[in-house]
């Protein structure tokens, strides 16, 4: 009998990882970090109210957008560098942007193509055809719905229209399961997971941290998209470890999720887009972008052109890394120094200190490093160094306690010959997918 309880220890402790650095992210979330840059779409009867929140008492025939081009936005967002989209089929007014059966208050209430348009299908086939990935917001928060007031009957009206969502809309890449509100409603969040998980078992959820047991991304805690710590993708919360990696929400127009007019002097210029982009994804984290199409279903010209420019700045700062004209060297070496975040340079097996070196054969100036750990084993680096050769010594100009999925470091412009990653401590041997190297002076 004791021998019996014993191997049943044993068994349960090998199931469930006992330290952080045991745990690894499974192929949907490795998958979904490197897509880096989402968007998350806010349009409904607010667009046309001039207003954030609605409270679910607003008329469905202000709904009627004259010019609805989802194609529109998403070649803006294509040209901005994203690869998924988010959108808002039901926001805390309750308006449904598609012809539920569950309420009447829905787009086919509304003059929008006579009542039969359905626009979360449009979205998503718009979405797919410019190759971006889809997945939907759904508020359990519902200021309308009279069945809100009663939980047990809420959750029935709540799981019957996510069904329709997760049934209908082809793959979900990710669900937003957003805890704003509740006026003392209680959800049951464990039945919608698990509601979703029947017809989509791949379908990654975004949850803050309040709801962490239910998410597989967590919230950065803000809406300014800036990662503000050292970014783990793995999270202690109750004694509990879970490997979630975070996502950084913000929109494009400062503070405002949804259009308004004369509303101008709100959009973000192409440098502040750039410093969000380096403290999100340069720290590790995936950057969720709010756009908002105007009262005609258009994104305005201008969010267009920004868009635009933001996508440009981007590719001028880091499309063309320095390393490609490096002085060849091993072949473990040029695994990480090839561009290829397929592949990816390991250090010696058992190691917790290494070193990556660059060696440029003459001097070079830059002002921008990116490294990208290989997380399928979990996130092992635990303090690294930046350094340049100079003078006979290697001098330290950035650095860090994490890397994760992909580190920016931004420092003062430089000029060496040798450059090197110098990875101080590690939980076990580190795997470093891609160490680029960047003058960032043409991309300001």
């Amino acid at each position: 009998m004791l021998i019996r309880l014993l191997v049943v220890l044993l068994v349960a402790s090998a199931m469930y990882a006992q330290n952080a650095v045991d745990v690894k992210p499974s192929p949907q979330q490795v998958e979904w970090q490197d897509l880096e840059m989402g968007a998350i779409i806010h349009f409904g009867p607010n667009t046309f109210l001039n207003q954030e929140w609605g409270d679910g008492t607003a008329d469905p025939k202000v709904f009627n957008p004259t010019q609805f081009d989802p194609e529109q936005w998403m070649r803006a967002l294509q040209a901005a560098g994203v690869k998924y989209v988010v959108f808002v089929a039901k926001h805390h007014d309750g308006f449904c942007l598609w012809p539920t059966s569950q309420t009447d208050y829905s787009v086919k209430s509304s003059p929008w193509e006579g009542g039969k348009g359905d626009m979360v299908r449009r979205v998503e086939e718009a979405a797919r055809k410019y190759g971006l990935k889809f997945g939907v917001y759904l508020s359990p928060w519902d200021r309308h719905e009279p069945r809100y007031k009663n939980s047990e009957d809420y959750d029935r009206y709540y799981t019957a229209e996510l069904d329709e969502l997760a049934q209908n809309y082809g793959d979900l890449e990710e669900f937003w399961l957003d805890g704003a509100g509740s006026a003392g409603h209680v959800y049951n969040f464990a039945r919608y997971v698990e509601e979703l998980r029947m017809s989509q078992p791949n379908t990654l959820v975004f949850a803050d941290m309040a709801l962490f047991e239910y998410g597989d991304i967590r919230w950065v805690g803000n809406e300014e998209g800036v990662i503000s710590y050292e970014n783990w993708n793995v999270i202690d919360r109750h004694g509990y470890l879970r490997w979630r990696p975070v996502e950084a929400d913000t929109p494009l127009r400062k503070q405002h999720w949804f259009w308004h007019p004369d509303d101008e002097a709100s959009l973000k210029s192409v440098p502040e887009l750039m410093a969000t982009y380096e403290k999100t994804v340069g720290r590790g984290g995936e950057l969720m972008l709010g756009i908002a199409p105007d009262r005609r279903g258009l994104l305005p010209e201008t969010d267009v052109k920004r868009l635009e420019e933001f996508g440009k700045a981007i590719k001028e700062r880091y499309g063309k890394s320095l390393t490609a004209n490096h002085v060849a060297s091993d072949r473990e070496t040029e695994l990480a120094l090839d561009g290829d975040p397929d592949t990816f340079w390991s250090a010696p097996e058992g190691t917790h200190h290494a070193v990556l070196e660059v060696n440029f054969g003459k001097p070079v100036t830059f002002d921008h490093v990116l490294t990208m750990e290989w997380l399928n084993s979990g996130q092992h680096v635990e303090k690294y160094a930046i350094e340049i050769y100079r003078e006979g010594k290697w001098v330290r100009v950035g650095g860090g306690s994490a890397i994760g999925h992909k580190k920016i470091d931004v420092f003062p412009r430089s000029t060496a010959s040798r450059v090197r990653l110098n990875i101080l401590s590690s939980s076990g041997e580190a795997h470093i997918r891609e160490f680029q190297i960047f003058d960032g002076e043409s991309g300001r």
